[in-house]
């Protein structure tokens, strides 16, 4: 593990996470513990990508498929300049959505 970034949360508490090499051409200082404090707050850093995950449920959603579930996956990183943003697994990227129609749902066609 390269280093720890450590992010407050709303309430006060700590969460560390394992640092994220940014590539800017700036260096963050880390305490003497080796732990880099986060600009953001934990709640804070996700709140992008809250709004993504918020964006891709509606077009799955709201779109004419009217699944009964959607499930939306992907990696998320933890930066102590960026906060968080979405990780690439690949180098086009990583996104796993599963969509569930249930033939018992309301509104489901039935064969009588």
């Amino acid at each position: 593990m390269d280093g720890l970034v450590e992010f407050k949360t709303g309430d006060g508490a700590v969460v560390a996470v394992e640092a994220v090499e940014e590539r800017s051409g700036s260096r963050l200082v880390s305490r003497g513990d080796g732990a880099v404090r986060a600009t953001h707050t934990f709640e804070g850093a996700l709140d992008g990508v809250r709004a993504a995950a918020e964006s891709a449920l509606r077009v799955f959603r709201d779109g004419s498929l009217r699944p009964d579930g959607v499930e939306i996956e992907f990696g998320v990183k933890l930066a102590a300049e960026t906060g968080a943003f979405i990780a690439k697994g690949t180098a086009e990227g990583h996104l796993v959505v599963k969509l569930t129609w249930s033939p018992d749902a309301p509104g489901a066609n039935s064969a009588s």
